[in-house]
């Protein structure tokens, strides 16, 4: 009889396991392990956030079952006490590794519509973690929280490097210690990384920035350029930021910026602030709009993948965890972008998480009327998202 493949197996054959055993070693993430391998781990945390599950005794009541289809993946239904101890012992690092890894494969097509350039969206989000997590975060205003500090790609809509801190950490402080800059990337960020020194380590890299100014920033300007009359474009200028800082210390960022003045739908007027001196004021206001891009994937990584619960009281947990929720969120676009009909993600995932242990094709599930293809899904490395619409 033919194998048909449940929902789970299907979403997870999109995974670059050829590569598993090299990130393994590289940690060392099974030496001294009693069977409930990095494969296992890794698997029960994909159903897990895949299903929606967020603490211990859900996730192991549900693999429990489904014991025999998660042996057949080379997984397995562990003891809750032994899920507990993997995610307090297991390197994080291993499943930051397998993510990256996962971004490699998915595909990162003429990036970039207009722009030659890579774009990145930096932002910070809170994460309300209880207080049996004090122990290692302390207290920010009376409650144990953390900051999870996200480089994002608008254009492939996926996450390309994260970071976990305390939420007493300053955005730009993780930035300008954590955070990797791309030499020649377009950065897109707000009042949250006002930092002059930064900006100069940006242009350093040719990278180009676009942020806001604060009000109380003056500009010199040199060149006052022309604007379409009518349009969302106030004022255009060429100019430098002051050349002395508090207590008299020299501006490391001495080269000639650029001021656009816009006006927002609602009517907010903001001073943008770039080294770009060449592109029109409008593709620069453009930029800027899509940092509303990454406040989304924040709400949808929050509600759909539930990582404002976790299922570990540890540093380690609590990385180990957001790790698996984004490479469950890129698996998920990858079964999207290999369906024949363009469903949105959030549908794709309430199939996947309804009929996770289900033989049925994804395809059938998602439009009735359909019948299976037959074969199997394309590889990921077939596979390309919808990166521009």
């Amino acid at each position: 009889m033919r194998h048909q493949a449940s929902v789970l197996e299907q979403v997870v054959q999109h995974f670059p396991w050829s590569r598993l055993d090299h990130y393994v070693r590289k940690h060392g993430a099974d030496d001294n392990q009693r069977g409930f391998t990095s494969r296992k781990h890794l698997l029960a945390l994909l159903a897990g956030s895949l299903g929606g599950h967020h603490s211990l005794r859900s996730l192991v009541a549900a693999l429990g079952p489904n014991g025999g289809a998660m042996r057949l993946l080379g997984g397995t239904a562990p003891a809750r006490s032994t899920l507990a101890d993997a995610m307090r012992d297991r390197p994080a690092e291993l499943f930051g590794d397998l993510l990256h890894e996962l971004i490699g494969h998915v595909a990162n097509r003429a990036t970039r519509c207009s722009l030659k350039a890579a774009v990145r969206l930096i932002d910070a989000t809170h994460l309300d973690l209880g207080l049996r997590m004090r122990r290692w975060l302390g207290l920010h205003r009376g409650q144990a929280a953390a900051k999870l500090h996200l480089v994002y790609d608008p254009r492939a809509e996926q996450p390309v490097f994260f970071e976990i801190t305390p939420a007493r950490i300053n955005d730009i402080t993780a930035a300008k210690h954590m955070l990797p800059i791309e030499a020649g990337a377009i950065y897109v960020f707000d009042l949250g990384y006002y930092d002059f020194a930064w900006w100069a380590r940006l242009a350093a890299n040719a990278c180009i920035f676009v942020t806001r100014l604060k009000s109380n920033t003056p500009l010199r300007a040199t060149e006052q350029r022309a604007v379409i009359a009518g349009g969302t474009v106030l004022s255009d200028r060429v100019g430098y930021l002051p050349e002395r800082l508090a207590a008299s210390r020299r501006n490391p960022f001495n080269q000639p910026g650029r001021e656009i003045t816009v006006r927002t739908d609602n009517g907010k007027v903001l001073r943008l602030f770039t080294n770009d001196l060449i592109s029109p004021a409008e593709q620069i206001a453009a930029l800027y709009k899509e940092r509303w891009q990454i406040e989304l994937f924040f709400k949808w990584i929050k509600q759909n993948l539930k990582i404002s619960k976790f299922i570990g009281t540890s540093e380690n947990a609590i990385r180990l965890q957001i790790a698996v929720a984004f490479i469950a969120y890129l698996l998920v676009r990858l079964m999207q972008a290999a369906q024949s009909q363009p469903y949105p993600a959030v549908m794709v995932l309430l199939i996947v998480r309804s009929h996770l242990f289900v033989r049925r094709h994804i395809a059938e599930l998602l439009d009735p009327r359909q019948t299976a293809p037959p074969n199997h899904t394309a590889p990921a490395s077939q596979l390309r998202l919808p990166l521009c619409n």
